[in-house]
């Protein structure tokens, strides 16, 4: 089997403290989220998966405390999942059957879906909020390193993101959410680039110079 990334070294072995790259740097350049609508197979395998998702796992982590966990969805599973969620939807006030069928079709948006859970611990040292983050950067990580092996992949939230009832479904313990659910295929249409964010207006220099 052909290895999408390389082995890491042992633990312990020092690592460059920068890789001057072109090709990332263009890569990066040029990183979009593919369209929702527009991915389909093929995706990944279940052993490619597992690459990836190593791979992704190499973000900040304060205190090496692996805040996080997945859940994956592939093959019938997505149907199945589209199953439980199409039911959650249906129990809703005012629902209509245009959202039942869409919930259903949820998961079968991609060949791949992972479910990205925040898991952090109080340990009454390390803020809640730092592992919070990094899980946040381990979605990230997740859609570069898809996008990196010729996967287009999105991050998103929508309502099942934020459902007791989805926390509930997947086995969610108390002090855990979803951070996002990525999904991951086959590109079928190249996504257009959009409007940046006007970064002057976003960035200031300490300390502030005074007006006038």
């Amino acid at each position: 089997m052909t290895k999408l990334f390389p082995s890491p070294p042992p633990t312990g072995v020092p690592l460059l403290a920068a890789r001057p790259a072109n090709a990332v740097r263009s890569f990066l350049a040029l990183r979009k989220s593919a369209n929702k609508l527009f991915l389909s197979e093929p995706g990944p395998s279940a052993s490619e998966l597992q690459e990836l998702l190593t791979i992704a796992v190499r973000v900040p982590d304060h205190r090496k405390m692996a805040p996080w966990r997945f859940i994956t969805f592939q093959g019938e599973a997505r149907a199945q999942f589209g199953k439980e969620l199409a039911h959650i939807a249906g129990r809703k006030p005012g629902v209509e059957d245009r959202d039942i069928l869409e919930a259903a079709g949820l998961p079968l948006r991609a060949p791949t879906v992972v479910a990205v859970v925040s898991s952090p611990v109080d340990d009454g040292k390390t803020p809640v909020w730092e592992q919070e983050l990094s899980a946040g950067a381990l979605c990230y990580n997740l859609l570069l390193a898809a996008n990196a092996c010729g996967w287009g992949g999105v991050w998103l939230s929508e309502w099942i993101m934020f459902s007791p009832e989805v926390d509930a479904l997947l086995g969610l313990k108390e002090t855990e959410r979803l951070a996002g659910f990525i999904y991951i295929g086959t590109a079928t249409a190249h996504p257009q680039e959009r409007i940046r964010p006007d970064l002057p207006g976003l960035v200031t220099a300490w300390p502030a110079k005074p007006a006038g």
